[in-house]
């Protein structure tokens, strides 16, 4: 349980790094490529203009809903993990028990 739980927090920090890596280039690498980016046109306007408008609030929101996604499967496999490790009553020690019931709590 305890290598379920070290890859569980593992995955978490790379995930929120790897996520918070794309909002920091949406909010600061786009804005300074701007006029470069400017003969770029979505739905009829230009990138920057249309980034700072309403694309980077939909990215933003994206990133929300993957990491609520990716969590999710996470969660689950750390559920089954801690299952196993009672079905085969190798989850020995109230720290495991302990967090095994706080995950299935936050589960819920």
């Amino acid at each position: 349980m305890v290598l379920a739980h070290r890859r569980y927090w593992r995955f978490n920090v790379t995930l929120i790094s790897v996520l918070m890596l794309i909002g920091f280039a949406v909010s600061f690498v786009v804005p300074l490529f701007a006029r470069a980016l400017s003969s770029v046109r979505v739905a009829g306007f230009r990138l920057p203009f249309y980034l700072g408008a309403q694309g980077a609030i939909l990215i933003y929101l994206l990133l929300i809903v993957l990491y609520i996604v990716a969590m999710t499967h996470a969660d689950r496999r750390l559920l089954q993990a801690a299952a196993t490790d009672a079905a085969t009553g190798s989850g020995t020690g109230s720290a495991t028990g302990s967090a095994a019931g706080s995950v299935k709590e936050a589960a819920r």
